[in-house]
Parts: structure tokens; C-alpha cells; sequence
């Protein structure tokens, strides 16, 4: 394969919600596993970091077929803007920025499979790289509308109960 291309993909969603109160939700990782189809828990290697740039977080993952966890670091903490982290630190970005819409906001969720981890799948898979990229790529593709569906759901099911909408 040897290709040094970026692999990217992000879909969005309007959520009857502040920018504020959904980057509140999404950067507090201990929530993942309540919107995730794959991440079913993180946790913040050091509480002291929690939400900052430069803090680690794990991810625990399950699929039907295998379960792994991953190391993330956070790259992008603008409150209301961005929330974004790099699995391994080089290999893919996630994350979730916020704009103003007419009735709530504008929630996107990214992904990009950066050359460091095509170079890494090519390295620890070999022959099976090309195969094992697409198959985490259509992961992605499958996971980020349902992911998207359930922060809607339950943030708006929390606005509905009384949390403030507004910080």
C-alpha cells in the first residue's frame, strides 16, 4: 500500500441545545460509552488533566468479533468550539466541534486516518493492511451517525428534564 494519504470522513447533526452545555457533555470522556457503538468506556489517565490539551485518556472497545483499548490524547479543548483527541497520539482524530444553528447547534463529528496509522497498519498487518484500514473506516462511517443520534437523544432528553440548556 505504502500511501500517505489521509483518510477523513464527518457527517453533522442539529441538536436543540447550547454549544456550551454539548461541549460540556462530549469532552467529559467518563460519558463515551453512553453514545458510542464501539467505545463502551474511558477513562482520564490522570484526573488532574481531565478535558486539558495534552491529557491522555483510555478508550475501552468492543465489537462483536474483538475488544481492545486505546490511548488517546486531547488536541482541541475550545469550550463551545472544538473537542478533538489522537488515538495514540499519531494516528487518528477524532472530534466534535459546535456552530450556531436557528434552533440549537450544529453538531459535527470527525474522523481522519492520519499516515502515522496507515503506517502502522502496513507495518503490523502487512499483506492485510489495505483490508483492516477499510474495515476501521467503515466502522467510522457506520458509527458516526449512530453516535450523533444518541448525543441528540440524550442531550435534548436532558434539556428536556432541566439541565440548563445554557451555561
Amino acid at each position: 500500500m505504502n500511501e500517505t494519504r489521509t483518510l477523513s470522513h464527518q457527517e453533522s447533526i442539529i441538536v436543540e441545545a447550547s454549544a456550551a452545555f454539548l461541549y460540556d457533555l462530549l469532552s467529559d470522556i467518563t460519558r463515551t460509552g453512553e453514545w458510542s457503538p464501539v467505545c463502551t468506556s474511558c477513562w482520564w489517565d490522570d484526573e488532574a488533566e481531565a478535558g486539558r490539551v495534552g491529557a491522555w485518556f483510555t478508550g475501552h472497545n468492543e465489537l462483536p468479533h474483538r475488544t481492545w483499548e486505546t490511548r488517546s490524547e486531547v488536541v482541541t479543548a475550545e469550550r463551545g468550539r472544538e473537542f478533538a483527541w489522537v488515538v495514540g497520539g499519531s494516528f487518528v482524530r477524532w472530534g466534535f466541534s459546535f456552530a450556531a444553528a436557528e434552533t440549537g447547534t450544529m453538531l459535527t463529528e470527525s474522523w481522519e486516518f492520519l499516515p502515522d496509522g496507515i503506517a502502522m497498519f502496513e507495518e503490523k498487518f502487512g499483506a492485510e493492511a489495505h483490508a483492516e484500514i477499510t474495515d476501521r473506516t467503515q466502522q467510522a462511517l457506520d458509527g458516526i451517525p449512530k453516535t450523533l443520534a444518541a448525543i441528540k437523544r440524550i442531550a435534548e432528553v436532558s434539556i428536556d428534564a432541566g439541565e440548563p440548556a445554557q451555561p
